[in-house]
C-alpha cells in the first residue's frame, strides 16, 4: 500500500432539479500498489463540465449514467506516481477519465500522454482537450461555415463557445456571441474579436438579432437551448445550419421542458439541425489539436481558465458552473 489516502467525490443521491451539496459525498480509501501494466496517477487538475449533470440523471443517455455511490465522472490532468508499464515512467504527465478523485490506478493503455510543448498542461482538458475539440468539429465539420456567414454562438464566453467564435472569425464569419453578463459580452468582443454580443439577461435576443443580423443567422452553435435558442430560431436565414452541442439551460429541469419550439421556422428556412458528440471525430483529434495549438502560438486563438483551488471545492464550483458563475474553462487545481 502507498502512504497516501485517496479522496473521491461520489454522487450521494440523484438530484431533483438543481444539484445541492447534499447530492455529493466525499469518500476516503487506501491506494493499492499498481500491478503489471498499470500506473498509479495523481490528479493535478480536474475538469468540470456541463455534461456531468447529464450523467447524474436517470433514463436514456449516450453514456453510462451514475448510480448513487459512484465516483463523479470527469477527466483529469495527472502525474504518474508509480508505473508497472514500459509505456510510462514516474513523473510523466497524462490525462485520464478517472472522475473526481485524487488518485487512481489505471491500465497504462487507457491514459493519454500530454505534450507540454503544445501549451500549459491545464489546457489538455480545456482548449487543447475535449472543449477545444468540441468547438473545432462542431463548427468546421457540422456547421461548415463559409466566409461571410453570420454565426451566432450561445454561452459565448465558455470553454467551448469562446473557441467556436474565434475559429469562426479565422474562417471569415461575422460572429455574434450570446452571454449572461456585460463583462462576458465585453470580453468576447474586446478580447476575443467577436463582432458583437448580446446579454440575454438584459436584452431581447430576437429583437437585437434583427438589428445586428438583418439578413438572418446562417450558423447557430447551440450550447444552451431554451429561450435563447427560440430567439435565434426566429432569425434563421435560408438554408441555415444549427449544431446542437449542449442544452445547459435545461439540465437542472425537474420535469422535461416544453418543446422543441419554433419548429415552423425550420420549414420556412429549410434549416438543417444536427446534434453531435465530440467522440464522433475521435480519429481526427490529434490533427485538430496541433492546428489549435498553432493558432494559439500565432495569437489567433485566446483562452481563459477559471481555476478554483482545492479538491474539496469541486461540488460548489460545479453547482456554480450550471448557473453560469464561471468565466472561462472551469478547473479544480488539486495539486501542484
Amino acid at each position: 500500500m502507498t502512504n497516501e489516502t485517496n479522496r473521491a467525490w461520489t454522487m450521494a443521491s440523484r438530484p431533483v432539479g438543481e444539484p445541492t451539496p447534499k447530492n455529493f459525498a466525499l469518500k476516503e480509501s487506501d491506494i493499492p500498489e499498481p500491478k503489471h501494466g498499470e500506473v498509479l496517477i495523481k490528479t493535478l487538475y480536474l475538469s468540470l463540465d456541463p455534461y456531468m449533470r447529464g450523467r447524474m440523471r436517470s433514463g436514456p443517455s449516450y453514456a453510462t449514467v451514475l448510480e448513487p455511490g459512484d465516483v463523479m465522472t470527469g477527466e483529469v490532468v495527472a502525474r504518474v506516481q508509480k508505473s508497472e508499464s514500459p509505456l510510462y515512467k514516474a513523473g510523466d504527465i497524462i490525462r485520464s477519465s478517472i472522475g473526481w478523485q485524487e488518485y487512481a490506478i489505471v491500465s497504462a493503455h487507457t491514459v493519454k500522454r500530454i505534450d507540454p510543448d503544445l501549451g500549459p498542461i491545464s489546457t489538455a482538458v480545456g482548449i487543447l482537450g475535449m472543449p477545444g475539440m468540441t468547438a473545432y468539429f462542431g463548427l468546421l465539420a457540422v456547421l461548415k461555415p463559409r466566409a461571410g456567414d453570420t454565426l451566432v454562438v450561445s454561452a459565448a464566453s465558455g470553454a467551448v463557445g469562446a473557441v467556436v467564435g474565434q475559429i469562426g472569425k479565422i474562417n471569415g464569419c461575422k460572429v455574434i456571441g450570446v452571454a449572461g453578463t456585460d463583462e462576458k459580452c465585453s470580453y468576447v468582443v474586446n478580447e476575443l474579436g467577436f463582432d458583437s454580443a448580446i446579454n440575454y439577461k438584459t436584452e431581447n435576443v430576437s429583437q437585437k438579432l434583427v438589428q445586428i443580423a438583418p439578413n438572418g443567422v446562417d450558423c447557430y452553435f447551440d450550447n444552451v437551448g431554451g429561450p435563447v435558442s427560440d430567439a435565434v430560431f426566429e432569425n434563421l436565414a435560408l438554408k441555415s445550419r444549427v449544431a446542437i452541442c449542449g442544452q445547459i439551460s435545461q439540465y437542472n429541469a425537474a420535469e422535461p421542458p416544453q418543446g422543441p419550439r419554433n419548429m415552423a421556422a425550420l420549414i420556412r428556412t429549410r434549416t438543417t439541425v444536427e446534434g453531435f458528440l465530440v467522440y464522433d471525430f475521435e480519429l481526427q483529434h490529434e490533427v485538430a489539436r496541433g492546428r489549435i495549438a498553432e493558432w494559439i502560438k500565432q495569437g489567433r486563438l485566446k483562452y481563459m481558465e477559471d481555476v478554483v483551488d482545492g479538491f474539496e471545492n469541486a461540488p460548489e464550483a460545479f453547482i456554480g458552473l450550471l448557473n453560469g458563475k464561471n468565466f472561462g474553462k472551469l478547473l479544480i487545481k488539486v495539486a501542484e
